[in-house]
């Protein structure tokens, strides 16, 4: 499995940032607009030069969240449908993503 890399202000190899650093906050999420993976949105906006894009309800199946410990890819509706937790290694998500869902995905 080839490494992916997660850009933004990361503080550890779980993908934790500086902004959202506590046990749970483990997942990256691929940004629409330039296809690559940051740990949350404060991150994007501060290391890019462009306005961030939400996922359509037509990109649902799309591989966008990296779970941070066994760095394993899963789809926006697999991750929609985890109740919060990795569906192969089993680590808890952070259930308070779901309050920045409209940042990143199409309400």
């Amino acid at each position: 499995m080839s490494k992916i890399d997660v850009y933004g202000k990361v503080i550890d190899d779980n993908t934790r940032c500086e902004h959202y650093h506590s046990a749970p906050d483990i997942i990256a999420i691929k940004f629409k607009c330039c296809d690559k993976y940051y740990p949350c949105y404060q991150c994007h906006k501060e290391t890019v030069d462009h306005t961030s894009q939400t996922w359509s309800k037509n990109d649902l199946d799309t591989k966008a969240i990296l779970c941070g410990v066994c760095k394993t890819e899963l789809t926006i509706n697999e991750y929609m449908q985890s109740g919060n937790h990795c569906q192969k290694c089993k680590s808890a998500f952070n259930p308070n993503c779901s309050k920045h869902y409209h940042l990143y995905f199409e309400a």
